[in-house]
């Protein structure tokens, strides 16, 4: 995942805050995808980035922002929320504030 968001983001991948939340809330198989959709609508209201919990040694690859240990005050003005399933069910979903 790490090298896809540097894929896509090139440079600017240093800038965005990368946070998983299934270290909280576990896997949930059928519900996870609308759980974190849910969590995606909360950071986009609240403007505030949930910590990846218990992120204490990265690999040294994986080198984004994962927002480790305390949640933080980030804009955000829109959330990609990439759920990967069992048997290869996955679907990525972006969700955005109103922009005029």
């Amino acid at each position: 995942e790490t090298l896809a968001i540097k894929k896509v983001f090139g440079d600017y991948a240093y800038h965005v805050p990368v946070s998983s939340t299934k270290s909280m809330t576990g896997h949930l198989i059928g519900g996870a995808a609308s759980l974190e959709t849910a969590i995606c609508i909360l950071v986009l209201n609240n403007n505030m980035v949930p910590p990846t919990i218990n992120l204490d040694k990265p690999d040294p690859e994986c080198d984004l922002n994962y927002v480790p240990g305390r949640a933080i005050d980030a804009p955000v003005s829109f959330c990609l929320n990439n759920a990967f399933g069992f048997g290869g069910q996955n679907v990525s979903l972006v969700i955005g504030k109103d922009v005029e």
